[in-house]
């Protein structure tokens, strides 16, 4: 009865006049639930009969929703989805057929779809021709999409792997091959490879070709197809760096084929030392070809790559920081080493203990990049971590090439490290030499540090003095105002009266766009012991003539919530 009558509710409410998606989703969800419960309840009571009255028709019943559902609403792809993951959990092969041509008949400009379609033809159904038919469907909407191509190249090594298997198995069981025609043609890979030179031809980019190899490698018999589209990506791309960086690590992986079982730890340090020099041979050669940045990021990425990994060879370890570190060099003398990478080598030369050669380097990197904040900051970072004492000097020349938009980190780097070394006056007079320099926007971060710093060096009364200079000067953050209400309350005798001097300054400047501060308002005039409850009623008709849009609703729930004693 209770299943009926929630069904039935369920069901008037996909009968209106006015349709909701939401209610189709309910009742889907619902129904789907029910099936759930059968199927658990079947399983713990060893209960098999009468499946086709119950099961089956809430099945049917859960497809024609769908189907009322994506017929009305056709352009959400995530009902669509929701009915196609319905299908494979129950396996309606029949029904989800169906769903995939009308999906795909109303979709037909997003190609996963057309991949999905496409795999469980090919994996579930067993089915390559159809699987090709949708790619060439496919492939008529959107004749460039690289990831289509790829799929479908893909689907037909498979198709090519599975007969190659289906005729070895029939002549190791010694079976007549008569009434089945294997072609040698599509077993060694041919249409793949058709399929990638019409390809080759219509997308553009190194990405591509290297994608369709990958693919390829996952195949032990397209030796002849890695071949061709290698020298393809060789003849066409010579210039590009990806390609230098396939050809550079191919020579990890054909090092690793020739390796024997019976190896020492000695001798496997060594092969793996050969295969290395023999990729930095080829990145050698690359960077002198293709002399870019992208050309020298590939082989330090490569580098980093190889530093990175875990090995017990104390040798093996510093020839590949040494040689990181001769690459990093030399692309710094060529002026072609990025600018995020410097970062990558001062964290190496400084693990490293090659301290002068940090300070050189950071030196360098601002000379090159002399507006980047970041390179500023990164060369300040090194002289302060190795107590140098040209840090004022650095910083004072930071500050005259970075541009003051952009400047807050290193002001921020500066009086940091200016607290715990220069004295209380020094710091105040860079606190207040910070607060001029930074843009407004900016000198809000600075305000809330000064103010922070205050406290903890000069204690209650000296704050209070700073706090009433800093407001004489917009803009200010509600951190801001939210600091010196904390340290307002930390004092042993806190005074309303100034709590609500802070909170009075705070609305002034935030009372329309911050509904929470009200309600600390009020929380603040019911709990403290000099508050006045009686000022609540003034502080919510002002919370209500000022707040705009949803926050009065915001503000109006939780004040309720708070005179319930829920908030």
């Amino acid at each position: 009865r209770a299943v009926l009558r929630k069904a039935s509710a369920l069901e008037y409410k996909i009968q209106r006049r006015a349709l909701r998606k939401e209610d189709f989703i309910n009742y889907i969800q619902y129904e789907i639930n029910l099936l759930e419960l059968i199927k658990k309840r079947r399983a713990r009571i060893g209960y098999s009969f009468k499946k086709e009255e119950i099961e089956y028709s809430i099945l049917q019943r859960v497809h024609s929703l769908f189907n009322r559902a994506t017929g009305k609403w056709k352009e959400d792809v995530q009902l669509w989805l929701s009915h196609v993951a319905f299908c494979k959990q129950w396996n309606a092969k029949h029904q989800l057929s169906k769903v995939f041509s009308s999906m795909l008949a109303i979709h037909p400009n997003k190609p996963a779809l057309w991949i999905m379609a496409a795999k469980w033809e090919m994996e579930t159904q067993l089915s390559s021709e159809s699987a090709r038919r949708l790619f060439l469907r496919a492939l008529r909407f959107h004749p460039e999409c690289p990831k289509l191509y790829q799929e479908y190249f893909r689907m037909e090594l498979m198709h090519a792997e599975k007969q190659r298997k289906e005729k070895k198995e029939f002549e190791q069981a010694k079976m007549d091959l008569g009434e089945f025609n294997y072609s040698e043609e599509i077993l060694n890979g041919e249409m793949a490879r058709i399929i990638y030179r019409d390809a080759a031809q219509k997308i553009k980019g190194v990405e591509f070709h290297l994608a369709v190899l990958s693919i390829a490698k996952l195949f032990d018999f397209t030796q002849d197809l890695q071949k061709e589209i290698l020298e393809s990506l060789q003849a066409k791309y010579a210039d590009d760096p990806l390609t230098w960086d396939y050809i550079a690590r191919r020579e990890l992986e054909l090092g690793s084929l020739q390796s024997t079982e019976h190896t020492t730890k000695q001798m496997k340090v060594s092969e793996m030392t050969q295969r290395e020099e023999r990729c930095c041979a080829v990145f050698e050669e690359a960077v002198r070809a293709v002399p870019t940045e992208d050309m020298w990021k590939c082989y330090i990425t490569f580098c980093l790559e190889r530093y990175n990994r875990k090995t017990n060879s104390a040798e093996l370890k510093q020839k590949r920081l040494e040689r990181t570190l001769s690459v990093f060099n030399k692309a710094h003398e060529s002026s072609l080493l990025p600018e995020a990478l410097y970062k990558q080598w001062l964290q190496l030369l400084l693990e490293s203990n090659h301290f002068e050669k940090a300070t050189e380097v950071a030196e360098a990197a601002t000379k090159r990049f002399s507006l980047s904040v970041e390179m500023w900051q990164m060369r300040l970072q090194v002289l302060i971590q190795l107590k140098s004492d040209d840090v004022t000097q650095c910083f004072e020349e930071a500050i005259k090439h970075v541009k003051s938009k952009g400047t807050l980190p290193i002001w921020t780097l500066w009086v940091e490290w200016s607290e715990g070394t220069n004295s209380k006056e020094d710091t105040e007079a860079l606190y207040q030499r910070s607060l001029h320099a930074t843009t407004p926007s900016e000198s809000v971060t600075m305000k809330e540090k000064y103010l922070d710093w205050t406290y903890r060096s000069g204690g209650y009364k000296k704050v209070r003095r700073v706090f009433t200079s800093l407001c004489e000067n917009r803009p200010f953050s509600l951190d801001f105002f939210r600091k010196m209400i904390q340290i307002e309350k930390e004092q042993d005798s806190c005074k309303m009266l100034r709590l609500r001097e802070y909170y009075e300054r705070a609305l002034r400047e935030f009372g329309s766009t911050d509904s929470d501060f009200w309600l600390d308002y009020i929380k603040e005039e019911l709990s403290h012991p000099q508050g006045k409850p009686e000022n609540c009623g003034s502080i919510h008709w002002r919370a209500m003539k000022m707040l705009q849009g949803d926050l009065v609703e915001d503000f109006v729930s939780k004040y309720t919530l708070l005179q319930t004693g829920h908030l």
